[in-house]
């Protein structure tokens, strides 16, 4: 693994492609630390779940979604505090070499707005046909979960194969994310870095109705 004082986006990519991640233990930290979990979430693309209410929710286009229209925005809102959550992994260093990922066209984030206003999103890393889910938020109900909606129907329409969340959260299995032991992970990570996946595959502002089909067709 390389040395936290060493890391380039050129580095980090070649972390990810190894199934490897950073963190930080909070926002002022300036080292990194890797992981590399016995157990990885994902989010399998062909058994995503989505509950009634959100997919009428999503279905209503309560809510405009965008893609890559404020990645440093939505990076910033995941690193802020939270009810219950004081402190972040997502340190300034961290931010930074995401950002530079993002300008590199390797990392991508889904807002999601009301009247103007970011009130959820969620940003991540790609690489051949893997995502990697790096953090979400929301000020506003659901808005987080309409952003996941949008990204795995994106997932699926650009041809993707592996949706790393990285942990299974209790919220997160919810939509079926289950856990992995790393030599599963390992193998499908693989396979996922073959692929010439296209995050932009799917067009910018297609509505709820589309979105919805696009994930039940595959499920």
């Amino acid at each position: 693994m390389p040395h936290d004082d060493m890391i380039t986006p050129d580095l980090l990519l070649k972390a990810y492609a190894s199934g490897i991640f950073p963190m930080a233990e909070e926002r002022t930290d300036a080292h990194l630390f890797w992981l590399d979990p016995d157990e990885r979430g994902i989010l399998p693309l062909d058994s995503f779940h989505i509950p009634r209410s959100l997919a009428k929710l999503v279905r209503r286009d309560t809510f405009t979604v965008t893609v890559d229209r404020s990645f440093r925005a939505v990076v910033r809102s995941c690193a802020a505090s939270a009810e219950g959550r004081t402190s972040t992994w997502i340190s300034h260093r961290v931010e930074r070499l995401y950002t530079a990922l993002h300008d590199l066209g390797h990392a991508h984030s889904v807002e999601v707005w009301r009247d103007d206003n970011l009130v959820g999103g969620l940003y991540g890393v790609s690489l051949g046909g893997a995502f990697f889910g790096e953090s979400m938020f929301h000020t506003v109900r659901d808005a987080s979960k309409v952003a996941l909606v949008h990204l795995v129907a994106r997932l699926i329409t650009g041809g993707y194969r592996l949706l790393d969340t990285q942990f299974a959260t209790d919220h997160l299995r919810r939509f079926g994310v289950v856990e992995i032991p790393r030599q599963d992970y390992q193998a499908r990570l693989r396979d996922a870095l073959d692929i010439d996946a296209d995050f932009y595959r799917l067009p910018a502002g297609t509505k709820g109705a589309s979105v919805l089909q696009r994930i039940t067709q595959t499920s």
